[in-house]
């Protein structure tokens, strides 16, 4: 009996006037984080000529990073650190909203076809605090035995990204080439999300379809994914360490008490500087307004194990 969990997806309307349909695989009651990520959005393809596309507001973030990655289109990002950006497929934008940030995102005219991932990762309680940033970088594209590859974050088959993480992360692109079968050697201390783009995808012996996630525990030292299909399969390689600190996630915020969700949508709300302003974007609202709060207390999603054991992780 294989130990690979299957994490399926639920289809969710992307917050605005304007909303686009995408696939959430992160969070789910079933696994809530795989290392520091917390969060993926699976989306497209979607012919922006006949669907209108992306447009998300200007709305806040706290606690974590984003990471946007693309396999076809554009989307224009304005966010409060000055950054004004196209992103473009095969390259990697990260923004950093530790004590807060806010950006919009807004599929351009010429995108065509939008097909990408919007993924999260929660900063530890050292980096949670940091102040906004932005970083874009290009990987390289990196050729293996049936396979090609590019890094975001961390090390992949000896290639390292250069842009900053705040824990021990993997996140790499891999595209497999038809009827192969490819061993991935992976830090042992890391756990590991493998998400599907195209498929189907066999890992560790297990079938994974569109949008579905196949979580490894620690431990493992390989990863063998293999595509049984005529055409290429991409998926989303996400690893890192167990996260350490309890999380507490509500609308576009992560924090560690309820009280501290509840602080920051009331910022938020006010206009507080802690945000900034978003200059230059073009949408009828200027503002995402937060939802109402919960009408029960919100927990962590997660609780840090009382021993080593993976399984304890909610």
């Amino acid at each position: 009996m294989s130990d690979v969990q299957v994490v399926t997806s639920r289809e969710v309307p992307l917050g605005g006037p304007r909303a686009m349909t995408v696939r959430r695989t992160l969070p789910q009651r079933a696994r809530s984080l795989v290392g520091a990520w917390c969060f993926a959005d699976h989306y497209g393809p979607d012919d922006v000529a006949r669907t209108g596309g992306m447009d998300v507001p200007p709305h806040p973030h706290t606690g974590l990073q984003t990471v946007s990655w693309l396999f076809s289109g554009e989307i224009e990002h304005r966010d409060t650190t000055g950054a004004h950006e196209i992103v473009r497929p095969g390259e990697l934008n990260v923004m950093t909203g530790g004590s807060g940030v806010a950006h919009s995102e807004v599929s351009t005219r010429g995108s065509g076809t939008l097909h990408g991932v919007q993924l999260w990762t929660a900063l530890p309680d050292a980096a949670r605090d940091l102040p906004r940033s932005f970083v874009h970088h290009v990987p390289e594209v990196l050729h293996l035995a049936g396979a090609t590859a590019r890094v975001l974050l961390g090390t992949l088959a000896g290639c390292t990204s250069p842009v900053p993480t705040h824990s021990p992360l993997l996140g790499a692109e891999l595209v497999v080439e038809p009827a192969t079968e490819v061993v991935l050697d992976v830090a042992p201390e890391f756990e590991h999300g493998v998400l599907v783009d195209q498929g189907p995808v066999v890992l560790d012996g297990v079938a994974l379809g569109r949008a579905e996630l196949g979580y490894t525990s620690p431990g493992r030292r390989q990863l063998t994914l293999a595509n049984p299909g005529n055409d290429h399969a991409r998926v989303m390689l996400l690893g890192g360490e167990p996260f350490p600190d309890p999380v507490v996630m509500w609308w576009n915020f992560i924090g560690r008490t309820h009280e501290e969700i509840a602080g920051y949508r009331e910022e938020w709300e006010s206009g507080s500087p802690r945000f900034g302003r978003v200059e230059g974007y073009a949408g009828e609202v200027q503002r995402l307004p937060a939802p109402p709060l919960p009408t029960v207390r919100m927990k962590p999603r997660i609780a840090p194990p009382a021993s080593g054991d993976p399984s304890a992780w909610g």
